[in-house]
């Protein structure tokens, strides 16, 4: 993370009575691992893995937690923390790379093996102890390694082992030390929360004191002394990050708060009119609309690579902000509803050593020329963080709940090349299935769910006739976090229903299918 990075992790972190440190050494759930961390109401803050020994005993943490990552410990370009961390008595807790990094530190051998672990894995539970309390002796865990610990230094036990992973959990006979090698963050791992329990408040004794509301009170006391007199320019999606962001700044800032709405032509069908209603009667604020449905298009034109169309997006996007911001007199700043997982999925924590997905998640990326600075009041927050942080400022429902949408819109869910046409056809489809989903009593259910329009045609028979039409895809995920998903076990009714509905109703297409994939290994979207 850059040092601005930094800077925001402290400036959220208020007066959190205790504080765990997540020593990030690129893993994909290092904020997940964050986020069940505060799940058990204790503050989390995510900090470089190369972090000094004496800066962890200025922000004295009650615990440390390595995180997982890409790389091998063996490497000669391996990310490391300072070793004198181990020497300071500070609880410590090790996963997957950071139980390797744990071990080989202090005297332990890591090798890559032939039999690698990737997905669901029984595990068992040697040695219960205070780590492994109340989780039986057989348990199913989540494993995403190629190399593991072969041996341990003389001061570390084994507790726990599965079919092709020996050590799969360890603990320092002396010092409060832990590592585990498969992932206690993700929901596949069903004992994973009761493992992170224990280490917090067995091993760190922490109580459990931290609560979202202080984030609420506190983040809006700092916006209202970092703005000051100051106007804020929010861009608004219609989603809860941004109508969180605009609930969070009207609160700080009041009439300081002008909102831009730029319909790209990529929202879902009706979405401008709802921002433009909401917006309008519910915040009263300051709201600028720009019509750019044919400058998006335009740019659009033949393409058909996802990250190039992020980009595009990104940047058409940016040109329209700009524009509109610049007709706002006595701007100087731009809020934006990114969370965690848009941060880490898109590389923004470029400095670190994370690996990118995805381009243009809801991340800024401001040209110099604009001249405004940055707020992210949300940065470091997961969705169902946000939505609780919702409700705390007093939000409506239908706002709170409603199912997260991606910032490049539908160009990311119309796979292959773009066109009104193409987006038409996706967006009567799309509104079929959330209809269905809400007549079913599911919205609130699910977590996500959407029509994929894909770049495949198949053939049909409609009426009497032989028809060559497009293939639609839906896709329903269950999450908690967005950082891990499962599909959703839909009633084969409902499903039957969505298909006939959209054949009969949409024209162009003859064929629906189901999403049945998990995140990992698929994404939640499509591109």
């Amino acid at each position: 993370m850059s040092n601005a990075t930094q800077q925001a992790v402290s400036e959220i972190s208020g007066t959190a009575d205790e504080k765990v440190l997540v020593l990030d050494f690129g893993s994909q759930y290092a904020q997940l691992i964050a986020r069940r961390v505060r799940e058990q109401n204790v503050y989390c803050e995510i900090v470089r893995h190369d972090i000094t020994a004496q800066r962890v005993q200025e922000i004295n943490p009650r615990g440390l937690i390595l995180s997982g990552g890409p790389a091998s410990v063996y490497s000669d370009t391996a990310p490391r923390c300072d070793a004198a961390i181990f020497d300071l008595g500070i609880p410590v807790l090790g996963i997957c790379y950071g139980m390797q990094l744990l071990c080989e530190a202090l005297g332990g051998e890591v090798t890559s093996t032939p039999s690698r672990e990737y997905g669901r894995a029984h595990c068992h539970i040697t040695t219960q102890g205070e780590l492994f309390n109340g989780v039986p002796e057989a348990t199913e865990v989540w494993m995403s390694h190629g190399d593991q610990v072969a041996s341990v230094a003389a001061d570390f036990e084994s507790l726990a082992e599965t079919k092709t992973c020996p050590i799969a959990a360890v603990k320092h006979k002396r010092l409060p030390m832990y590592g585990l090698q498969f992932h206690p963050e993700v929901t596949h791992t069903p004992f994973g929360r009761q493992v992170l329990e224990n280490f917090l408040k067995g091993v760190c004794r922490c109580q459990g004191t931290w609560r979202l509301g202080d984030f609420a009170r506190e983040s809006i006391e700092e916006l209202r002394a970092r703005v000051g007199d100051r106007r804020v320019i929010c861009g608004l999606s219609g989603g809860v990050d941004s109508s969180v962001v605009a609930a969070l700044l009207y609160q700080a800032i009041g009439p300081q708060l002008s909102c831009i709405l730029v319909d790209n032509g990529l929202l879902r069908k009706g979405e401008a009119e709802a921002v433009i209603d909401e917006f309008s009667n519910h915040f009263k604020t300051d709201l600028h609309i720009v019509q750019a449905e044919d400058r998006f298009l335009d740019a659009l034109a033949g393409v058909t690579d996802p990250q190039e169309k992020r980009r595009i997006i990104g940047h058409r996007f940016i040109d329209c902000f700009k524009e509109e911001a610049e007709k706002i007199a006595g701007a100087e700043f731009l809020a934006q509803g990114t969370l965690y997982p848009d941060v880490i999925e898109s590389g923004a924590a470029k400095d670190g050593p994370a690996d990118t997905i995805k381009l243009h998640h809801n991340v800024g990326g401001l040209p110099e020329d604009l001249d405004l600075d940055l707020i992210e009041p949300l940065r470091w927050l997961f969705k169902d963080e946000v939505r609780r942080l919702g409700a705390e400022l007093g939000l409506p429902d239908e706002i709170i709940w409603r199912h997260p949408f991606p910032g490049p819109g539908l160009a990311v869910r119309c796979l292959g090349p773009i066109s009104k046409q193409r987006l038409d056809t996706l967006r009567d489809a799309d509104a079929i299935v959330i209809e269905e989903i809400k007549a079913a009593g599911l919205y609130r259910q699910t977590s996500q769910v959407f029509a994929v329009l894909l770049p495949v045609q198949s053939v049909g028979v409609m009426g009497d006739s032989r028809s060559y039409a497009d293939v639609l895809a839906i896709r329903s995920v269950d999450t908690d976090d967005f950082m891990t998903a499962d599909w959703s076990h839909l009633p084969y009714e409902l499903l039957g229903r969505l298909s006939t509905r959209i054949i009969n109703e949409v024209a162009g297409v003859n064929r629906v299918v189901y999403d049945i994939s998990s995140k990992p290994p698929a994404t939640i979207e499509w591109e």
